[in-house]
C-alpha cells in the first residue's frame, strides 16, 4: 500500500533522490530511486512521470562508456515506472523508444546489436515491450508515420538479429514477442486499441518496406536448428503470418490503385524507403513469399512437436482467410500443408485441420475461385505423376502424408474435381497412379496352399470371423507391394470414394473398366477401385467437405452395377486357375476353352478365351495362381459392396449373382471360400434376409434348376456340384426335399463320369451325408446320444459286469462256480464231450448270405428320404472303394463312414450294405497306402459300433491277424525311434490302431483266443521304450479288455509282472506264479498301474454289491487270488 498518494507528498520524497542521481550516476542511486518509487501511489507517479524519468534518461544519454550493471538498473527502473503509468506525450514515446533501442546498438553502428550481456539484452527488450503497451490511446500511432520509418526499421533489425543470433531461448522468445507487439498484432490478454481500416492500411504501407527482411529472417529461424525449442519456432511462425497478412491482406490491396501516389514526405531519402503496394509489387512479392512459404511448410509439417504443426495449421488458416488472392501462388503449398495434416497423429491437430477445411469449403474459397481450382488441378496432376515414384522411395509415414495430400486436394476441389477428370491426361495419370499403388504382393505361397478340407465345422451359419460385411468396414486382409500400414489402404479407399462421390460415374466406370479389360496386370487394382467408386457414388462411407450438386439415382446405380457384375462373372474372369490339382485344373481349362453358352443360373456367356491369355497358362506358377485367387476375392467383395449399395433392390440381381457366388463358396481354396461366404453374409444383411440359410432357401428354386441343367453339361460346366455343396453346407433339413431330385442327378452324373470326375462329385456327396448326420442324427439326441470317452465307457461297463458277477453267499452258487471252472479246464485241455453248445452259438448269429435281398425289408418298412439317400450314396461308394486314385479312395472312405452313421437305425438295410462293402474294405485295411489304411480303420471302428456282432467272425478272420502282425512288426521300429518319429505316418497308423482296437474288442465281444491275440500284440507297447502316446494307447486297450474278461486280463498281466498274493485265510496256500521274484523290467510300471486299476474296479464293484444284496458276498476269483 503506497504511503504518499498526492503528487506534492510524492515530489517531496522523490526530489532528493532524483537530484542525487542527476549529479552522480551510480547503481546505488538508481536502486535508491527504485526503493522510493515503491511508496508512491500510481496516480501520484503518473503526475510526476516525466520528472522521475528525467534522471534515468539523463543517465542513458550521458556521453562515454557506461557499466552494464548501471544501464541494466536504469532500464529496469524505467520499466517499473512505465508498467504503472501511461505515456501520453508523442515526443516522450518516440524519445524513449529511440533511447531504449540505442541501449542495444553497437557504438560503431555496424554490427547491431552490441555484444552485451544476456541479462541486459533481455531487460531492454522487456522495456520496449512495456513501452509499447504503456502508450495511451492514439499516441501509439505516432510511431507509425513515414517520418518514423528509420526508427522502426532500426528497432526491427535489432530485434530480428537478437531472435536469430542469440543462443538464449528467453531472449529469442522475448525478441519475437516484442516484434509481434511492434507490428500491432499482440495477442496478450490486455486491452488493445483496435485499428480502423485506414489505420490498418497505413501500417501495412509502412511495414511493406520491412516485409522482405522480416520474412527471410523468420524463415531462417523457423527452419533453424530443432534444438532451439518448439516455442521459438511457434512464435516465429505466428509472427510470420501476422506480418504477411498485415502487408498482403486482400482487403487492403483491393483499395490500392496502380496509379496511386506514394505518401508525401518531406525528405527525399524517406520517400525512397516507402513502398507502393501496387499490382506489380504484389506479384513480385507474392512470388518471393511463395518460396519462403514452401520452405516453411515442408519443414514445419514434419516437425516432431505437435504445437509447431498446430501453428502451421493456423498459418494456413490465417493466410487463406486474408491473402488467398494476393498469395494465389502459395495456395498450393498452404493447402498441401493443411490436407497433409488432416490425419496427424495429434488429435488436436486433426480436429483443427478438419475445422479449417470445412470453413474453407463453406466459404467456397476454392470452388468459386477458378485460379485456385486450376492450381489445385495442376498440383493434383503433379502429385499423381510423382505418386508411383514416391510409393517406391518413401517409408510408410511418407506415403501416408502423400496420400493424405491427394485426398485433401480432392476434397477441396469438391465438384470442381470434374475439371481434372474431364482431362484425359489428368485422368490417365491419376488412374495409372492408383493402379501402381494398389499393386498386390502375390508371392506368398500360403495363399494358394491354404485349402478347405472336408465339411467339418462348415455347416450352419458362418463363424464370427466370417461376419465381415462392409457395414463393419472389414474385408480379407490384403498384402500390398508398396506399403504395409493398413491406414494407407484406408486412405486409398477414401480417395476412390471421393472420386465416385464428386466425379462423373459413367466416365469413371468406363475408364476403369477399360483398364480392367486392358491387362491382367491392372485387373485386381481396377476391380478394387470400381468397388470403391460405386460405394462412394452412393454416398456410403465417404467423408466430404462439399455436398455434391446432383445425387446418382438408384436406377443409374443399378445399371452400372449390372454391367460391372456381368464383367466380373464372365467366364474369362470368374473361372481362373487357382490350384494345380489335376482335376481342378482341367475343370478350369475346360471352362475357359469352352464355346458353350452360359446356362440360366448365374454364369454369363462369353466368347472363346484367347489361348494366349496369361490366366489360361496350362502350367500356372504360384504367383499367377495367387493373382487369380485375389482377383476372384476382390470381385466377390465387389458383389458384397454392390449389395450394400442397392439394399433390397439387389434382390432383383440375385438370379444372376447368387449362383456364381455359391460356386466360389464351395471352392477348395480357403481364401476364396471364406470371401464368398462373407459375400453371402453381406447379401443377407443388404437384402433383408435373416441368415444365409434363409437366403439359400428363398432362392433355391432357380439355384436347383441351374444345378440340374449344369449337371447335364458336366464337361462344360464342371462346378455345379460346388453350388449344391455350398447350399447343403449353409442350410438345414428343410432344404432336403427341394434338392432331392438334384441329388439323384448328381448320383446319375457320378455313374456316367466316375472315371474322370469322381473326386468333385464325392466332395458334394461328402457334404451331403455330413449334413444328413448333422440334421437327422446329431441334432436328434434320441437317435444318437452323446458318447463318452473310452475310460468312462470301460469303467461303467465294467462296473455293470462287476455288479452282475457278484457272487452270492449261497452254497449252490459257489458249487456252480467250481463246476464251471472244471468244465472250462476240460475244454482248454481238448476234452470236448459236447459240441452242441458251440453249434448253437454259431447258429445264433448266422452270416448273411451274399445273395440276400432286402426288398422284403424295404417293402415292410420303407426308408425315410434321408436314409434312402444315404443308402444310394453308400452303394456308389462300395464300387469306388477300389478306384486307382488314392484321393478318390480317401474321399470314399469318408463318405462311407457318414453313410454308416446315418443308416445305423435301419439295421435291415445297413447289414447287407456292410456285407457288400466288407471285402473291399478289408483290402483297404491290409493292402493299401498307409493313409487309406488309417482312414479305413476309422470306418471299421464306426462299423463295429453300429453293426456289432455282425462283424465279429469277419473281423477275427480277415482283419485281426493282419493288424496284430503289423503292430508286432512295427513295435521294434517305434521303440528305437527318436522324437521325430511321432510326426511320421507309421506312428499315426500305430496310434490309431491301438486307440481303436480296445473298443473293437468290446463292441464285437471277441472270443478268448482273439482277446489273447490282442493282449499279446499290445503288451509290447507297454514298454517304457515306446513313445508315451503309444504306451497310453496300449493301456487303453487293456482297460477295454478288463471290461470284456477281467479275470483273464488279471492273469495275463500277472504273468508279465506278478503282484505278491497274500492268501485271504490261513487255511489257504499262497499262490505262486511263474515270474514272481524277478527284477523290474521295462513293462513293470505300466503293468502294475493296470493291475492297480483292475483292483480299484473290483473293489468298487464289491462295495456297490451290498446295496443290491443285503447278505455278505464272497470275493470273486481275482479277489481271492490277490
Amino acid at each position: 500500500m503506497a504511503v504518499f498518494d498526492t503528487p506534492k507528498e510524492a515530489f517531496g520524497i522523490l526530489r532528493p533522490v532524483c537530484v542525487q542521481l542527476t549529479k552522480v550516476q551510480t547503481t546505488e542511486n538508481v536502486e535508491r530511486l527504485q526503493a522510493q518509487l515503491q511508496v508512491v501511489s500510481d496516480s501520484a507517479l503518473q503526475e510526476l512521470q516525466e520528472y522521475v524519468l528525467f534522471p534515468l534518461r539523463f543517465t542513458l544519454k550521458t556521453p562515454g562508456p557506461k557499466r552494464e550493471s548501471l544501464v541494466q538498473s536504469v532500464v529496469q527502473c524505467i520499466t517499473s515506472i512505465l508498467s504503472t503509468t501511461c505515456v501520453k506525450k508523442q515526443d516522450l514515446l518516440q524519445e524513449l523508444f529511440s533511447e531504449l533501442c540505442l541501449c542495444l546498438s553497437s557504438p560503431s553502428g555496424l554490427q547491431p546489436p552490441a555484444p552485451l550481456s544476456e541479462e541486459l539484452k533481455l531487460t531492454v527488450i522487456q522495456a520496449l515491450h512495456v513501452l509499447m503497451h504503456s502508450a495511451y490511446g492514439d499516441i501509439i500511432l505516432t510511431l507509425y508515420q513515414p517520418c518514423t520509418l528509420p526508427h522502426l526499421g532500426f528497432a526491427v533489425s535489432l530485434l530480428l538479429a537478437l531472435a536469430e543470433q542469440e543462443k538464449a531461448k528467453q531472449i529469442k522468445l522475448a525478441a519475437l514477442k516484442c516484434l509481434q507487439v511492434l507490428i500491432l498484432q499482440c495477442d496478450c490478454p490486455e486491452h488493445h486499441r483496435l485499428l480502423d481500416m485506414v489505420e490498418t492500411r497505413q501500417c501495412g504501407n509502412l511495414f511493406a518496406s520491412f516485409l522482405p527482411g522480416i520474412s527471410i529472417a523468420l524463415s531462417r529461424i523457423i527452419t533453424g536448428d530443432i534444438k532451439q525449442g518448439h516455442m521459438v519456432t511457434v512464435s516465429a511462425i505466428k509472427l510470420f503470418y501476422h506480418t504477411v497478412s498485415l502487408v498482403m491482406a486482400d482487403e487492403q490491396l483491393a483499395t490500392i490503385t496502380k496509379d496511386e501516389e506514394k505518401p508525401s514526405v518531406e525528405q527525399s531519402r524517406l520517400s525512397e524507403l516507402m513502398v507502393h503496394r501496387g499490382p506489380d509489387w504484389v506479384k513480385i512479392t507474392a512470388d518471393k513469399l511463395s518460396l519462403l512459404i514452401h520452405k516453411i511448410v515442408e519443414f514445419a509439417s514434419l516437425h516432431p512437436h505437435w504445437k509447431v504443426r498446430m501453428e502451421l495449421v493456423e498459418l494456413v488458416h490465417h493466410l487463406m482467410l486474408k491473402c488467398s488472392l494476393s498469395l494465389v501462388e502459395s495456395v498450393g503449398h498452404l493447402l498441401k500443408a493443411l490436407v497433409g495434416l488432416v490425419n496427424d497423429e495429434s488429435n488436436e491437430v486433426q480436429s483443427k485441420c478438419h475445422e479449417i477445411l470445412r470453413s474453407i469449403a463453406e466459404l467456397r474459397t476454392v470452388a468459386e475461385n477458378r485460379a485456385l481450382a486450376d492450381i489445385l488441378s495442376e498440383n493434383l496432376h503433379s502429385l499423381a505423376t510423382a505418386l508411383p515414384r514416391l510409393m517406391n522411395s518413401q517409408d510408410d509415414q511418407g506415403k501416408f502424408s502423400t496420400l493424405s495430400l491427394l485426398l485433401g486436394s480432392l476434397k477441396l476441389l469438391g465438384p470442381k474435381v470434374n475439371i481434372v477428370l474431364n482431362s484425359a491426361a489428368h485422368l490417365q495419370r491419376l488412374s495409372k497412379a492408383l493402379m501402381q499403388v494398389l499393386e498386390l504382393d502375390v508371392a506368398d505361397v500360403k495363399i494358394v496352399e491354404e485349402r478347405r478340407w472336408g465339411p467339418e465345422g462348415s455347416l450352419g451359419e458362418p463363424s464370427d470371423s466370417l461376419q465381415h460385411g462392409l457395414w463393419e468396414g472389414k474385408c480379407q486382409k490384403k498384402h500390398f507391394r508398396f506399403f504395409i500400414d493398413e491406414r494407407i489402404f484406408l486412405l486409398i479407399q477414401q480417395v476412390c470414394r471421393v472420386l465416385g462421390y464428386y466425379g462423373n460415374l459413367y466416365l469413371l466406370v468406363d475408364h476403369f473398366m477399360g483398364l480392367y479389360s486392358e491387362s491382367v496386370v491392372y485387373r485386381k487394382q481396377a476391380a478394387m477401385v470400381l468397388n470403391e467408386l460405386i460405394t462412394g457414388a452412393a454416398g456410403l462411407g465417404v467423408d466430404v467437405l462439399h455436398k455434391r450438386e446432383t445425387t446418382v439415382s438408384t436406377e443409374d446405380l443399378k445399371g452400372t452395377i449390372t454391367s460391372i457384375l456381368e464383367e466380373y462373372t464372365d467366364q474369362a474372369n470368374w473361372y481362373l486357375t487357382t490350384s494345380i490339382d489335376t482335376e481342378g485344373t482341367s475343370d478350369e481349362l475346360t471352362v475357359k476353352h469352352s464355346r458353350a453358352h452360359a446356362i440360366p443360373g448365374g454364369a454369363h456367356s462369353s466368347s472363346l478365351i484367347s489361348s494366349f491369355s496369361p490366366s489360361s497358362d496350362p502350367c500356372p506358377t504360384i504367383r499367377s495362381m495367387n493373382s487369380n485367387i485375389w482377383q476372384i476375392c476382390i470381385q466377390l467383395e465387389g458383389v458384397g459392396c454392390f449389395a450394400y449399395v442397392l439394399g433390397k433392390e439387389f434382390r432383383l440381381l440375385l438370379a444372376s449373382v447368387l449362383y456364381p457366388v455359391l460356386e466360389k463358396a464351395g471352392d477348395s481354396t480357403l481364401l476364396i471360400s471364406q470371401t464368398a461366404i462373407g459375400t453371402m453374409v453381406d447379401v443377407c444383411h443388404a437384402c433383408g434376409y435373416d441368415s444365409v440359410q434363409n437366403l439359400i432357401n428363398a432362392n433355391s428354386d432357380y439355384l436347383v434348376n441351374g444345378i440340374s441343367l449344369n449337371l447335364r453339361r458336366v464337361a462344360h460346366q464342371p462346378h455345379a456340384s460346388r453350388v449344391l455343396e455350398a447350399m447343403l453346407r449353409h442350410s438345414d433339413a428343410s432344404l432336403l426335399p427341394l434338392v432331392e431330385d438334384v441329388i439323384r442327378d448328381v448320383l446319375s452324373a457320378l455313374d456316367q463320369f466316375y472315371d474322370d470326375r469322381a473326386s468333385s462329385f464325392l466332395g458334394v456327396l461328402s457334404t451331403l451325408v455330413a449334413a444328413l448326420v448333422q440334421w437327422f442324427v446329431v441334432v436328434k439326441g434320441k437317435e444318437h446320444p452323446p458318447e463318452r470317452n473310452t475310460e468312462q465307457q470301460s469303467s461303467t461297463s465294467c462296473q455293470k459286469q462287476g455288479k452282475g458277477s457278484v457272487i452270492t453267499p449261497m452254497v449252490q452258487e459257489v458249487e456252480q462256480f467250481f463246476l464251471d471252472y472244471i468244465k472250462q479246464k476240460q475244454i482248454a485241455e481238448g476234452n470236448l464231450p459236447a459240441m452242441k453248445e458251440e453249434e448253437e452259438e454259431e447258429v445264433q448269429v448266422p452270416p448273411p448270405e451274399p445273395e440276400m435281398n432286402d426288398t422284403g425289408a424295404e417293402g415292410e418298412t420303407p426308408l425315410p428320404a434321408h436314409a434312402q439317400i444315404a443308402k444310394d450314396v453308400m452303394e456308389r461308394c462300395i464300387h469306388l472303394l477300389s478306384d486307382k486314385s488314392l484321393r478318390v479312395r480317401l474321399k470314399v472312405l469318408d463318405v462311407l463312414e457318414f453313410c454308416v452313421t446315418v443308416l445305423h437305425l435301419h439295421e435291415n438295410h445297413l447289414l447287407p450294405m456292410a456285407h457288400r462293402a466288407w471285402p473291399v474294405l478289408v483290402t483297404r485295411l491290409i493292402n493299401d497306402d498307409p493313409l487309406a489304411v488309417l482312414r479305413a480303420f476309422k470306418v471299421l471302428c464306426t462299423l463295429a459300433k453300429k453293426c456289432g456282432d455282425f462283424l465279429r467272425r469277419r473281423f477275427s478272420k480277415d482283419v485281426l491277424p493282419k493288424l496284430a502282425g503289423s503292430l508286432v512288426t512295427q513295435a521294434p521300429v517305434s521303440a528305437r525311434a527318436g522324437p521325430v518319429y511321432s510326426h511320421t505316418l507309421a506312428f499315426k497308423l500305430q496310434l490309431a490302431v491301438l486307440q481303436g482296437l480296445g473298443s473293437l474288442c468290446e463292441k464285437l465281444d471277441l472270443g478268448q483266443s482273439d482277446l489273447n491275440k490282442v493282449a499279446d500284440t499290445c503288451v509290447i507297447y507297454l514298454s517304457a521304450k515306446q513313445p508315451v502316446k503309444l504306451q497310453e494307447a496300449a493301456r487303453s486297450v487293456f482297460l477295454h479288455l478288463m471290461c470284456v474278461d477281467p479275470d483273464a486280463t488279471w492273469l495275463f498281466l500277472n504273468e508279465i509282472c506278478p503282484l505278491p498274493c497274500e492268501p485271504p485265510h490261513p487255511s489257504l496256500h499262497p499262490v505262486k506264479l511263474g515270474r514272481m521274484g524277478r527284477q523290474r523290467t521295462e513293462f513293470t510300471d505300466k503293468v502294475l498301474g493296470l493291475l492297480g486299476e483292475l483292483q480299484r474296479r473290483e473293489a468298487a464293484a464289491f462295495q456297490a454289491g451290498p446295496q443290491e444284496a443285503p447278505e455278505s458276498q464272497p470275493p470273486s476269483l481275482t479277489e481271492a487270488l490277490g
